[in-house]
């Protein structure tokens, strides 16, 4: 599932001509494009989807959104790690150790 998600803008900066934000989604970091809200700024806070920005949000309504967000695990799903989550789905820990990436290539015909 892709969700909308609330962030906060650290800073802003332009990349080959686009402006762009750090913008930090409960403790996870990305890239944003800011040229559908060219006049946001560092502090406040928007709706991110598929890494562009899209509407200006309050604080309180953002961080009541990434709380949710977080109780339902639906900010690991969007920003967590993939293979973690694929070995999860295998029932295996990740990062695999030495010995069980071993032993699974033992057990591999």
């Amino acid at each position: 599932m892709c969700l909308a998600v609330p962030g906060r803008v650290l800073d802003i900066g332009e990349k080959d001509g686009t402006r762009m934000a750090s913008v930090d989604f409960g403790g996870v970091v990305k890239e944003v494009c800011l040229e559908y809200l060219p006049d946001l700024q560092v502090g406040e806070y928007a709706i991110v989807h598929v890494g562009f920005a899209l509407q200006r949000l309050d604080e309180e309504s953002a961080k009541q959104t990434l709380e949710l967000f977080a109780q339902l695990g639906m900010l690991q799903e969007e920003f967590g790690d993939p293979w973690e989550q694929a070995a999860a789905a295998g029932g295996e820990p990740w990062p695999f150790t030495e010995e069980q990436r071993s032993e699974r290539e033992a057990r591999q015909p």
